[in-house]
Parts: structure tokens; sequence; C-alpha cells
């Protein structure tokens, strides 16, 4: 992530929490759960390092995440469920998706969809759009808030209680900087090479029906 972007970020995370206390965290990670790319990995620490500040209880910390969590991805949901087999009809073919694919997609969370939420949850990146793909899925949307509550709650925990852990290092240890961009990145990677391997298979696909 380019570093003026992430400085922007910091800056302006910092500030909704200070200006909106527990409701600027619901506020914000409600966005990241509807699509809107700021990452929970800096909204709970920093919210962790007031809780460290004293300012802020770590589980009300974490409640509110997962309150927001349910609400943006409520809004994500509903969006794949009611528009993501008509776009895909439409224009699906610019994108090398068929309906076939959304069959699939409906199987896949039909039968694994509560572990796919689970662990997605705990993802950066995959988080912020698993919602939007569970509704194009239409998986229960029972199942669905059950795994993200529990997803939410465990992966904020633990960076809300890093945030407060650190504490004073917030702004003063460089290393903190590093592990973020060296986290983000491996999961980057881990998804170019899925973005590669499925165009791959769907190019070879269409050249398989073609020759037939």
């Amino acid at each position: 992530m380019n570093e003026k972007i992430l400085a922007l970020l910091v800056q302006f995370i910092t500030h909704v929490i200070d200006v909106g206390g527990y409701g600027g965290i619901v506020a914000l990670v409600s966005l990241n759960s509807c699509g809107v790319l700021i990452p929970s990995e800096l909204i709970l620490p920093f919210a962790g390092y007031v809780v460290y500040l004293g300012h802020m209880n770590l589980f009300l910390v974490v409640a509110a995440g997962a309150v927001g969590c349910n609400i943006g991805s409520a809004v994500a949901y509903w969006i794949g469920a009611k528009g993501g087999r008509p776009l895909v009809v439409r224009y699906g073919k610019w994108v090398l998706m068929n309906t076939h694919d959304l069959d699939r997609m409906s199987w896949f969370f039909d039968r694994y969809g509560s572990i796919a939420i689970l662990v997605g949850r705990m993802l950066p990146v995959v988080q912020t759009f698993v919602a939007f793909t569970a509704g194009i899925g239409k998986m229960s949307r029972l199942r669905f808030h059950i795994y993200t509550t529990v997803g939410s709650l465990v992966w904020y925990f633990c960076l809300a209680w890093a945030g407060a852990k650190l504490g004073e290092k917030w702004n003063s240890d460089p290393r903190l900087e590093q592990w973020f961009h060296r986290f983000h990145l491996a999961v980057e990677v881990a998804l170019l090479a899925a973005f590669v391997w499925f165009v791959w298979t769907h190019l070879n696909r269409r050249r398989t029906v073609n020759a037939a």
C-alpha cells in the first residue's frame, strides 16, 4: 500500500475514533465490511491503543467492531444476493464468469460457506468482499451472520488486544508498519495467484467449449 495513502488512512481512522468513540468504530468497520478498503488491521489496533490510554474498554471495542461488521456485511450480502446473478448473466463474459460459476458458488456456500466466512473474516482484503460473494452464493442468512459474528469477534479481539499491548510503541516502533506491509503483501500475493488460476482455468474451459 502506498505510504502516503497509508498515512492518510491512519490519520482518518484515528480522527474518526477520537471523535466518534465506539460509534466511530462501528462506522469504520461497517464501511470496511461493505466493500470500502479501510483495513480493520488499522482500525482495531488503534482502538486497542485507545484502550491502553484508558479511554475505552477492550471488550466494548471488540463488540462495536462485530456490530459494524454485521451491518456492513448485511449491506454487501444484499447487494450480492439481489444484483449479483443479473450482473453476471449480463456482463459476466467480460470477467470470465457465467451462470455455471454462480451455480458452483451457490453449491460451495451451501456446503462449505460456514468455514469460508469464518476464515475469510480473518484475512485482509478477503474480509472486505466475502459478504458480497456469500450473497451471490445465496448462503443462509442466519449461518452467514453467526459465522460473521464469531469470526469478527475472534479477529478483532486479537487486533485490539495487540494494539493495547503495544501501547506506547504505536507511534514509535517502525516494526509495526513493516509487519503490516509484510502481512498485506503475503495476502495480496496469494490473491494474485488465485486470480491467475481463475483466469487460466476459465480461458481453457472456453477454448474447450469453442473447439467442441
